[in-house]
């Protein structure tokens, strides 16, 4: 997949009310939210075990896969429902959340 086929696939995405489903090697099945997206990084807003904080990453395009989630299903009220969410997978380690 090009990281213009990529991108045309997160775009819609981008919304802080709708959450999708990030893979690292190290922290599989991540809740995230997609905050940017250009034609060379994707910023992602990760949960982490601190409530009401994020660690907000960015990553290239070339280091993303991307697939469906079938696990989960969509949250914003104001959109309709889907029975299946983005995934991202990146191939790497999380990077340290730093508090």
């Amino acid at each position: 997949m090009t990281n213009e086929e990529k991108q045309t696939r997160i775009r819609p995405w981008i919304n802080p009310e709708e959450r999708v489903t990030l893979h690292f090697l190290d922290a599989p099945d991540l809740n995230t939210t997609v905050t940017g997206c250009t034609d060379q990084l994707v910023d992602l807003s990760i949960e982490t075990h601190v409530s009401h904080m994020r660690q907000n990453i960015s990553v290239p395009l070339s280091q993303i896969e991307v697939a469906e989630d079938f696990s989960h299903y969509t949250r914003d009220p104001e959109r309709p429902l889907q029975r299946q969410r983005l995934m991202l997978v990146i191939n790497e380690k999380r990077p340290p959340i730093i508090y």
